[in-house]
């Protein structure tokens, strides 16, 4: 069952009784159900218990252009997608006063800025598999062939169309899956950087993060512990990139604290 956000600009998923005390963003190519396993153990995506204790009041959304949110009318970074979301801490009973921010890969860059941009709202940050900083070594370049055409383009020798055709053929599965607008904010999005609004995060950051993960390296998020005013690690062993399904119990008790209470640490 959906529930719809923002005066009806984006929709989501509810589980809990009482006003959110947790707000999830998901990954790319992916919609609020990958949250199901975290916040209704059972698997439900509707507001109900979940029999397995009690747990936070949550809103999972589905991102613009993404499940049943429509896509936006313009190529947004993830500064964008956060400013868009601004009416859900704006709007009285939506979310509580101070929330655990959730992002998960594309949803952590948006979550990012959120917490840049209403830092009185965040009480704590759960972060995961997020592309926070270039992995290690040099980037891959493109392909020759598609380097060629791309110069050639620049100086008006080729067409978009042509441009486009090398695009298909030589982009990322996850380009090649995007249609309309949302290949324009996926070549966006790849470009941008986050260090500045990693450093200008005030409050307690939890970086969780599968070991074989490989889209996003664990070393990666070793290093962006460091950049953080205040970060931990979370390692889960045997866990790859989808946290949320493959982990679902160990995110969730980061999320709802039950390993701080604990005096974990994981670094």
């Amino acid at each position: 069952m959906l529930k719809s956000f923002a005066g009806g600009q984006v929709f989501g998923g509810v589980w809990g009784q009482g006003e959110p005390t947790v707000l999830a963003l998901h990954g790319w190519q992916r919609t609020h159900r990958d949250f199901a396993g975290v916040f209704a153990p059972g698997g439900s995506t509707a507001t109900e218990s979940s029999g397995a204790g009690p747990g936070p009041t949550a809103v999972a959304l589905d991102l613009f252009g993404f499940g049943a949110t429509p896509p936006p009318a313009e190529p947004w970074g993830s500064a964008e997608y956060a400013s868009h979301l601004l009416p859900l801490f704006e709007q009285p009973g939506v979310l509580a006063d101070r929330v655990v921010l959730v992002g998960h890969s594309f949803g952590g860059r948006v979550a990012l800025h959120l917490a840049t941009v209403v830092p009185d709202r965040i009480e704590r940050m759960v972060l995961t598999g997020v592309p926070l900083l270039d992995r290690q070594g040099r980037r891959a370049r493109p392909a020759v062939a598609y380097r060629t055409v791309r110069r050639l383009h620049r100086m008006g020798l080729v067409g978009e169309d042509r441009l486009e055709a090398m695009r298909e053929r030589y982009g990322s599965p996850d380009y090649r899956a995007a249609q309309g607008v949302m290949r324009s904010v996926f070549v966006r999005v790849l470009a941008e950087q986050y260090s500045d609004q990693m450093a200008a995060v005030t409050c307690p950051v939890d970086l969780v993060w599968g070991e074989d993960d490989t889209e996003v390296p664990l070393e990666v998020a070793t290093r962006a512990q460091g950049v953080f005013a205040d970060a931990r690690l979370v390692t889960l062993p045997g866990v790859g990139h989808l946290t949320p399904t493959e982990a679902p119990g160990p995110l969730r008790s980061v999320i709802i604290g039950e390993d701080r209470l604990a005096g974990g640490d994981h670094r």
